[in-house]
């Protein structure tokens, strides 16, 4: 029985992806829900997986290729292994591995055990090297292009090669002594990194963004988080007590008080939302990506907490799927964890307000006429000028900072 292997169903607000990664190549025996493909969109990668045991009988598109919604991918003969005739081996395509390219005869499967797609197979049979000497790093104990890349670099660097080797020309070693070479690299930029690129000049072109600061002081929160960080952990089933499920809390009370902040602009109408979906920034390798909590004023911190993690595992397996970054009414974003100091966040269109959470700092202030060190945290509230006037946003700013300052008002909503 044979069964055809299609892209997922894309939402309205994805118009269409690009194969990314193939997992498998024809000929190659599958498991139930092991991984085929990966299909990278705007704002998310997608993975399909194996509906049923069997055997790739064919690739019908290639890496690097743009699909729209439910195109087909791939035929599977479910069953046992069997031999799969040479002429199902996938059609010639972009390669994945960035800018190189594969002809439609080449040999995308090694008489060796290692899976490997077609452009490894050719970096391969360029540079004489076995795939069994190579670790592999991939899903599955698959060989990718950066592992052959970094073995390379490895021979180069122990046989004593120059810069004007192919090995080395080819991983693009640094520059240990003097040269004339000035070496350049060039990579497609990614999808999502190209979708990211287009919101923020979105954000900085067609809002009238305006940001401004304040300072907490985080003595209060530090003290309450260190006497029941380990209760909490226990009672809430491993929840860790951070500051994120705090300052979300503050974010929605702060929302509830001042509702332009929540609000959006939708043509010449303004729509004010009667809920808080608050996005919480998290960064991956391929940039920043924004899932959102549903109903945040509904959730308790650990609520809140036991969520964030959750969605920053997910982002960083790339597990998000397009509902959990869609929509969201405030964002908050934590630059802190990289060291930040102070920065201005970028709106995230249509929202009209960003909170920037930065590092808590050692600082001298004036407590009751004395000076004292205290540990301070920088606030940046950016917003939409056309709807939030400078008095809202500094109120709205000065909220956050008392809340955060008597986290017992975050409890009784006062």
């Amino acid at each position: 029985m044979t069964i055809e292997i299609k892209a997922p169903a894309f939402p309205e607000s994805v118009a269409d992806g690009v194969v990314s990664a193939w997992h498998k190549v024809a000929g190659e025996s599958v498991t139930r829900d092991e991984l085929l493909v990966e299909i990278e969109t705007d704002k998310v990668v997608m993975e399909v997986v194996a509906p049923a045991p069997g055997v790739i009988e064919a690739i019908l598109v290639g890496e690097g290729e743009t699909i729209l919604s439910e195109t087909l991918l791939a035929i599977l003969v479910e069953g046992e292994a069997a031999e799969v005739p040479q002429a199902a081996a996938p059609k010639a395509t972009a390669a994945s591995d960035h800018d190189e390219s594969v002809s439609a005869n080449a040999e995308p499967v090694s008489s060796d055990s290692v899976p490997m797609g077609p452009a490894v197979r050719s970096l391969l049979d360029e540079q004489g090297l076995e795939a069994a000497a190579i670790t592999a790093s991939g899903k599955g104990g698959r060989l990718l292009k950066e592992d052959v890349l970094a073995h390379m670099a490895g021979l180069a660097k122990t046989g004593g090669q120059e810069r004007d080797t192919p090995v080395a020309q080819a991983v693009g070693l640094e520059v240990t002594g003097p040269t004339s070479e000035r070496i350049e690299k060039r990579v497609p930029m990614t999808r999502m990194r190209a979708r990211i690129a287009e919101r923020l000049l979105v954000a900085t072109q067609q809002t009238a963004m305006l940001t401004t600061f304040n300072e907490v002081n985080m003595a209060p929160l530090m003290k309450l988080r260190r006497q029941y960080k380990d209760q909490f952990e226990t009672v809430h089933n491993g929840t860790r007590l951070g500051f994120m499920g705090f300052f979300v809390r503050a974010a929605c009370e702060a929302l509830k008080r001042f509702p332009a902040v929540n609000a959006s602009i939708d043509g010449n109408d303004v729509v004010y939302h009667g809920y808080q979906d608050i996005g919480v920034a998290v960064s991956v390798d391929e940039g920043l990506v924004v899932p959102i909590l549903r109903d945040a004023d509904f959730m308790s911190i650990a609520d809140i907490e036991a969520a964030v993690h959750d969605l920053g595992v997910k982002a960083r397996d790339k597990k998000l799927t397009i509902e959990e970054m869609t929509g969201g009414t405030f964002t908050v974003s934590n630059g802190g964890v990289f060291g930040s100091l102070l920065s201005t966040p970028i709106l995230n269109p249509p929202q009209t307000g960003i909170l920037g959470m930065h590092t808590i700092q050692d600082r001298p202030i004036a407590m009751d006429g004395e000076v004292v060190i205290q540990p301070m945290m920088y606030l940046a509230l950016s917003y939409d000028h056309r709807l939030v006037d400078g008095k809202t946003a500094v109120q709205f700013l000065v909220a956050i900072k008392g809340l955060i300052e008597d986290p017992a008002r975050i409890l009784l909503q006062l």
